[in-house]
Order: C-alpha cells, then sequence, then structure tokens
C-alpha cells in the first residue's frame, strides 16, 4: 500500500493534487522519459497551448502506465517542467483533473529557459511504482 501524506509543518495542498512524502509500495518501479505534447507520430500537440499540451503529456504517460498495468493513481513522484509562469494554473488545471487528490505525487515545479524544441511549453517526468499484482510485461 502507498503512504502519502502532508506533516502539520508542511504547506496546504490547497486542493492542488500533491502530497509532502509518499512511501512507495510494494511493487514494480517505473521510470518514465519526460513526456512532451508529442502525439505518437512526433507532431506537437497544442502549439502556442499549455493546457492543450499539458493533457497531452498526461495522455502520454497514461499510455505508458497501461502498457504495464499501471494507472495515473501509481505515479509517485512527477517533476514538471515549464516556460512561463502565467501557464502554471492551466498546467495546475490538467494536473487537477487528471490526479486525484487523495493520490497526488510527491511534486518538483521547474521554470526551464527552453525545452527540446521551442514549440514546446511544458514536460512531466513521472515515476511511478505499478503494484505486483497489477504489473504485466508489454506486449511490444
Amino acid at each position: 500500500m502507498t503512504i502519502r501524506y502532508n506533516p502539520p509543518t508542511g504547506w496546504p495542498q490547497l486542493g492542488r493534487p500533491f502530497h509532502h512524502g509518499v512511501v512507495e509500495p510494494k511493487g514494480r518501479v517505473l521510470h518514465m522519459t519526460g513526456q512532451v505534447a508529442w502525439n505518437h507520430d512526433g507532431t506537437v500537440i497544442g502549439k502556442g497551448d499549455c493546457e492543450t499540451q499539458a493533457r497531452q503529456c498526461f495522455d502520454n504517460v497514461e499510455n505508458i502506465l497501461k502498457a504495464v498495468g499501471g494507472r495515473l493513481d501509481d505515479i509517485v513522484s512527477l517533476t514538471v517542467f515549464y516556460l512561463d509562469p502565467a501557464d502554471m494554473p492551466a498546467i495546475q488545471k490538467v494536473r487537477a483533473e487528471r490526479l486525484q487528490l487523495a493520490h497526488g505525487p510527491v511534486s518538483i515545479l521547474i521554470q526551464a529557459a527552453g525545452l527540446i524544441t521551442p514549440d514546446l511549453l511544458v514536460e512531466v517526468a513521472p515515476i511511478a511504482v505499478i503494484p505486483d499484482d497489477r504489473f504485466h510485461e508489454p506486449k511490444y
């Protein structure tokens, strides 16, 4: 069982899906390459629109997780790189839609000077733990 907690000395969640501490459960640890708003053929989805790009990032993460029996609730750590502080509300909106408050990971938000191409506005790099009873090898 994953243990997620917020000590009383930590700052409040304020409705955001994160925790100050997460103790990994037993299972298979999945480290993922940073996911950006590229689709399966490398096309940028949502040029100029951080919210659309954040959705594509989480879609990509969810597809990686599903391939081994995982789901977004299995994410225990999430690093988010973004360019423009004005995009933070859009990123937080998508996080709140895709991650449940009770299952929020530990989280790092880093403002970056740039990402791999100028059209990309946000990148997410998660770590997940897939419980042994759901884990399976990818079929490809």
